[in-house]
């Protein structure tokens, strides 16, 4: 039996090693043991009998048959299953579990990760992902007992529906839908093969819009690429837009829960510029208060960002999980991670790349300037940040040996500026006085050393992603 470790989201795996059939059904034997025994004790109170799954699955190398895997095994273990009939969006999964009061949901994806992954996502009753402890929980009861398992998916334990118009509906509800519907934009959207391909040419139907998606048919291959919202990834969109040229190009990733941007010419955006335009435009456009959430390796710009309007941040650790539970609790706004990752109060405390797709949308309509003269302005009044990440292969047997090193020998200074402080909250960041930093840390999922840094020019960039590199080579 192949040893199973949950990440940042859920467990991954590559497949036909360790992503295997038999594999999938122990991890859904696990987590049926674990939502009959945790929740078990207040069904009656708040689920009913009985307990209900939502099961859903992306547009990878047999994820179709992974999902029918796993909900076998819960109508093996007595739950009500509802399968999704075609691949879905996971926040389309997320929001279906809090609105069809299920007990969790599995989404059967490996998200952003190379082709060869797929992965088992867990989500919790609240709508979002399942946190450190409920993962350990079930990582906890691997192998405590035998899958039991319905064969036939015909089962009446088994109901396919289609959650999505539900989904799509509810994130409609979340902007000025009728200010987008009649604003003539052009919207393109880089599905990247992935499981979003269609969707805003669905919630635009019947608008004033005109939508182009890029890159739509399915392919287990991604083109060639990891199907991740960078600007790396965006060279195939950006040769259609240059032909082509539309108002804004969204991107999302491979199964549709990161948001990224490209302007209207195919020039690329990072992630951290969309966050910042995400943050400004609930601020000043929208008029939203309240409590904004980033990671600690997400562009310092929002925390200038919240100092000048006066909004209270919080700084969590890596991965969406950590910022779920800062979303449920009152008075949250916003929050993002350096992936793409982002989330709206008065919704899922869940990344949402289709809900974010449409605040991009309602923020040209507002305010009927070009994205990229919007975030100019940004610059101006926050300072110039220039953000990147370099991914660097490095066996994970290594890592930790590594990570004690930096710790006890980090650089003096960043370039120009003297060293301030040392994060370690997960991997390794070094701050700099003027605000520069650099941070290297491990992937939960995958043998890579990830480098990030931020700099006040794109040279400046350059020199500390070599600089990084070299703390990793020594």
């Amino acid at each position: 039996m192949s040893q199973i470790k949950f990440g940042t989201d859920g467990w991954r795996a590559v497949i036909a090693e360790g992503f295997t059939f038999a594999n999938v059904a122990r991890v859904a034997q696990a987590t049926a043991d674990f939502w009959k025994l945790e929740v078990g004790k207040r069904q009656s109170e708040i689920y009913g009998r009985p307990l209900k799954v939502i099961v859903g699955y992306d547009r990878r190398f047999f994820s179709d048959r992974f999902a029918q895997i796993t909900a076998g095994v819960f109508a093996g273990n007595g739950f009500q299953v509802i399968l999704t009939p075609e691949p879905t969006p996971t926040p389309c999964v997320s929001f279906a579990v809090k609105n069809l009061n299920a007990v969790g949901g599995v989404m059967i994806t490996a998200s952003h990760n190379p082709p060869i992954f797929n992965g088992f996502k867990l989500k919790s009753h609240f709508g979002g992902s399942s946190g450190p402890e409920e993962c350990a929980a079930v990582e906890k009861l691997l192998d405590a007992n035998a899958p039991k398992s319905i064969a036939n998916c015909q089962s009446p334990s088994i109901n396919r529906l289609d959650i999505r118009p539900a989904h799509f509906a509810a994130i409609k509800r979340l902007v000025d839908f009728k200010l987008i519907a009649k604003s003539n934009l052009r919207v393109a959207h880089d599905a990247l093969f992935g499981v979003g391909a269609g969707v805003f040419e669905t919630l635009l139907a019947k608008t004033n819009c005109t939508v182009t998606t890029l890159n739509a048919k399915p392919d287990v291959l991604f083109g060639g690429i990891s199907p991740e919202p960078l600007p790396k990834n965006y060279a195939l969109g950006g040769a259609q837009l240059r032909r082509n040229p539309h108002d804004i190009c969204l991107v999302t990733d491979g199964d549709s829960d990161r948001i990224g941007a490209m302007d209207g010419r195919g020039v690329p955006m990072t992630n951290q510029q969309v966050i910042a335009l995400l943050l400004h435009h609930l601020v000043c456009n929208r008029g939203g208060r309240g409590v904004v959430t980033k990671t600690f390796n997400t562009t310092a710009m929002v925390d200038k960002m919240c100092a000048a309007w006066n909004l209270p941040l919080t700084e969590v650790g890596i991965g969406f999980r950590f910022i779920a539970p800062e979303m449920m609790k009152p008075g949250a706004l916003f929050g993002a991670e350096e992936s793409g990752s982002v989330g709206f109060a008065n919704h899922i405390p869940e990344r949402d790349g289709l809900a974010a797709g449409l605040f991009l949308l309602e923020m040209l309509a507002m305010e009927k300037r070009s994205v990229n003269h919007i975030y100019a302005a940004l610059e101006k009044e926050f300072g110039p940040h220039r953000y990147g990440r370099y991914d660097a292969h490095y066996p994970l047997e290594q890592r930790a040996a590594l990570m004690e090193s930096l710790k006890a020998n980090p650089p003096t200074k960043l370039l120009r500026s003297p060293l301030t402080g040392v994060e370690t909250r997960d991997g390794v960041k070094f701050v700099a006085a003027d605000a520069t930093w650099l941070m290297l840390r491990g992937s939960g999922t995958e043998p890579v050393l990830r480098i990030y840094a931020e700099g006040q020019s794109d040279a400046d960039l350059q020199k500390l992603l070599k600089l990084g590199v070299s703390l990793l080579e020594r």
